[in-house]
């Protein structure tokens, strides 16, 4: 591999991004793995998420980490919200649905972000993102209809509002990407962990569920979200979210080889025209980007 010095943006923050996106592909199998409910699984998400934050800018900071954290000013603020929506709305989308059902409906932000990107960053959306989106809207539409007539239709809803909230976060992000947003993430823990609170049963956890909640609120979220936050500092928004679709495959296939989850018809039917879809749309974006360069040389 070539020396970080060496590598030019583009490909480090899409190194960066999809060694993120692999350490978090177990979030969905440790959620199901944990006999707590939701409210008791974010509070203790969040807090363990923003204790280890905190604790590694302090240590490497010192005291200057308070002024890393206030740089991150009103943006920083939108961040932490709009991640807050996406996490708590992730996890009732993985508790309420099947992780499948969840995953490729989330796989569908970088179409937010697209959007997004348009509207707030002025980034022109290609006529390619357009055909994706409506595309992906057929596919979403598969995954609806095999949860009528069941109780998944709010998991399904859950996971479309955590998508938005994801892409939110990631174009804010790109639009500081001048600034260091990974402390907004800590904020945004802190923010998970008061609202859920009053719902929470914190002293109700097993010695078990407390195993799993240390891997994933105090290992595998820092590590991936710090790494996925710096992408955008180097990539468009939408790129960030769509290497961000990897989860929709590994995290299912982890659930299906250690919980046997095997995705309902509609699901596969659906998930075989959103991901094709977005696999393509994102080859055509990599193509873009690298155009110009190539018509210089």
């Amino acid at each position: 591999m070539q020396p970080v010095s060496k590598m030019s943006p583009y490909l480090y923050g899409t190194l960066i991004t999809a060694l993120g996106v692999g350490i978090l592909s177990p979030d969905a199998l440790l959620i199901r793995l944990i006999s707590a409910d939701s409210w008791t699984i974010l509070f203790w998400r969040g807090l363990l998420f923003a204790t280890v934050i905190l604790g590694f800018y302090f240590v490497r900071h010192r005291m200057g980490a308070i002024g890393l954290i206030r740089a991150t000013g009103r943006r920083g603020i939108m961040a932490a919200g709009f991640f807050t929506i996406s996490t708590i709305f992730f996890v009732l989308a993985i508790t309420h649905t099947s992780v499948a059902n969840a995953l490729v409906i989330i796989a569908t932000a970088p179409l937010f972000a697209a959007l997004l990107s348009r509207i707030f960053l002025g980034e022109n959306i290609a006529v390619a993102t357009w055909v994706a989106i409506l595309v992906c809207v057929g596919g979403i539409a598969f995954i609806f209809l095999g949860s009528l007539g069941g109780g998944s239709r709010s998991g399904d809803f859950f996971a479309i509002v955590c998508a938005f909230g994801l892409a939110s976060q990631i174009t804010i992000v790109r639009h500081a990407r001048n600034i260091d947003m990974v402390p907004s993430l800590a904020l945004s823990g802190i923010l998970v962990a008061l609202l859920t609170l009053p719902l929470a049963a914190p002293s109700s956890v097993s010695s078990g569920d407390i195993g799993y909640l240390i891997i994933l609120g105090a290992f595998i979220l820092p590590c991936a979200f710090t790494l996925i936050t710096m992408g955008p500092r180097y990539i468009p928004a939408p790129e960030v979210s769509l290497i961000m679709l990897l989860e929709s495959i590994l995290g299912s296939f982890w659930v299906w080889l250690v919980l046997n989850e095997a995705p309902e018809p509609e699901t596969l039917l659906g998930g075989a025209i959103v991901i094709p879809t977005l696999i393509i749309h994102a080859a055509l974006g990599f193509r873009r980007q690298r155009t110009p360069k190539t018509k210089l040389l």
